[in-house]
């Protein structure tokens, strides 16, 4: 088992349990040609990678007007471009072995899209997208693609941009949303036990959400998107013009 931070010394409880199991490695998802690199050295150490996980993330909060563009672009560098970076540096050895998984941590947020998150929400509707399109390519080589869509769980991701008032009942509103939802922090432990149940499962699932109650509130995104697609489909058949003759 290969895993990479920032910080190699964020992974001394990890090397403390597992020992020589474990090859520590330390990696700024960022750097593109670090990425392969690390890919290249546990293929070495270890003869090939069965299971990439693309877990590091990075969340900054704040509507559309409050989060800078810097602030954006980094987070897309992590959350979507690290990714890609990863996934591109395994997938030539996968394909000549014809077996892999890739296990893209998303989110919730990859799937609706709530207001003041929604510079984050982008980088996960980006991998998303990715993930979906590189799922139908990869099959044929016996590579799973599956995004896991936790909901909400404790984490030092998150950070905040200044907040304008402007935006506070967009802010308050939010939050009573997920407050009469239903969905409470969950449990990293279980996650874990989680992740590891993908992992093995014989037929993987191209997404899987991570939290209860989660399709209480994307059941009702999706209708919503069904009924405004049909409501305004006259527009759509205005859209086509006349047949050709």
């Amino acid at each position: 088992m290969a895993a990479t931070a920032r910080s190699i010394t964020s992974l001394n409880s990890v090397v403390e349990r597992f020992g020589d199991l474990v090859l520590p490695l330390e990696l700024d998802v960022t750097d593109e040609m670090a990425v392969h690199q690390a890919i290249d050295a546990v293929e070495e150490r270890f003869g090939g990678i069965d299971i990439l996980v693309n877990n590091a993330g990075q969340a900054v909060m704040g509507a559309v007007e409050e989060v800078s563009t810097a602030q954006a672009r980094e987070q897309m560098e992590v959350n979507y471009f690290g990714a890609l970076s990863a996934t591109q540096a395994v997938l030539p050895r996968m394909r000549e072995r014809r077996s892999g998984r890739i296990i893209q941590i998303s989110s919730m947020g990859g799937v609706v899209s709530l207001p003041t998150m929604g510079s984050y929400h982008a980088t996960k509707w980006a991998l998303e997208a990715l993930s979906q399109a590189l799922a139908g390519e990869v099959a044929e080589y016996g590579i799973h693609v599956t995004l896991v869509e936790p909901l909400t769980f404790p984490t030092e991701l998150g950070s905040g941009a200044p907040q304008m008032p402007e935006y506070d009942s967009a802010r308050a509103g939010v939050m009573a949303g997920f407050a009469g939802s239903g969905i409470g922090p969950g449990d990293p432990a279980a996650a874990g036990k989680a992740l590891l149940a993908i992992a093995d499962a014989d037929n993987p699932p191209l997404r899987v959400l991570f939290g209860a109650n989660g399709l209480a509130l994307i059941r009702p995104e999706f209708e919503r998107r069904l009924a405004l697609w049909e409501q305004w489909d006259d527009i759509a058949q205005l859209s086509q013009g006349a047949p050709s003759a």
